[in-house]
């Protein structure tokens, strides 16, 4: 048997808040699929926040103490993966502008954020995964969020696996890259402007006649789901990873258990 790319591969997987405490399941489909690709992954429970509100706050003193013990729970591992661009994006481009050239810590920040990467982009350009075994019979529509389309190059990794998907139908929207309006904080400080966003963004997904939206940003998804519902439209939204990994067996995001 030919070897994996992967095999002997000590993956830890930075789960994100979000992730945590509102859809679990992203992160089990993330270690379903890191592990059907011959990763050993593990979840460090030392893990926290990866700083990005204090950081786009201008919080830098405290986004730099979260930042360490961040590199501190994940530096025995040959790589970090995040299900999320937005989170990926703040390991792996902010950390560094953390520390100063100068800093005991700058090395470790730099070498840490070498080895970030966000999971689709893992699958396809370090294990080089060409496929997936899941199925999934319907039309989707997908999302390119901001930080992971514009910090780190994510947009035809996802789609490269949708097409492998049995009994899927991509049915691309206009304007796909642009923001839905979340923006992390950006959406509680503006909220009218980000409200015109989304809805500018659900006319694209409706447009589509999709049944199901996806994305690689919980949050980004949240947000247009959130906006969907109070519009009653009838689109579901999972996470890319729900359906790249078959596990789509749970109540979309925002539904209610069955």
């Amino acid at each position: 048997m030919t070897a994996s790319p992967a095999d002997g591969l000590r993956v830890g997987l930075f789960v994100t808040c979000l992730v945590d405490l509102f859809r679990p399941s992203v992160g089990f489909a993330a270690v379903k699929l890191l592990e059907d690709a011959g990763c050993s992954v593990e979840v460090p429970a030392a893990q926290t926040c990866c700083g990005q509100p204090a950081f786009n706050s201008g919080d830098r003193a405290d986004a730099r103490a979260i930042a360490e013990g961040v590199i501190r729970a994940f530096e025995g591992y040959d790589y970090v993966v995040a299900p999320s661009g937005s989170c990926g994006g703040m390991l792996k481009k902010h950390y560094v502008e953390l520390f100063d050239a100068n800093d005991p810590w700058a090395g470790r920040a730099e070498a840490f954020s070498a080895k970030v990467f966000e999971l689709v982009s893992f699958l396809t350009d370090v294990l080089k995964v060409t496929g997936v075994s899941a199925s999934h019979d319907g039309t989707v529509t997908y999302h390119d969020s901001c930080s992971g389309l514009r910090e780190l190059g994510i947009k035809a990794q996802p789609r490269a696996l949708l097409a492998t998907v049995k009994g899927l139908e991509l049915r691309e929207m206009k304007e796909s890259e642009v923001c839905c309006g979340f923006g992390g904080t950006f959406c509680v400080k503006y909220p009218d402007i980000s409200n015109s966003i989304v809805s500018r963004k659900t006319a694209d997904i409706a447009a589509t006649q999709a049944e199901t939206l996806l994305a690689g940003d919980l949050g980004c998804l949240m947000n247009m789901s959130g906006k969907l519902k109070r519009e009653g439209s009838p689109i579901k939204a999972r996470h890319v990873a729900e359906v790249l990994a078959g596990m789509t067996d749970t109540p979309a995001i925002g539904e209610k258990r069955r």
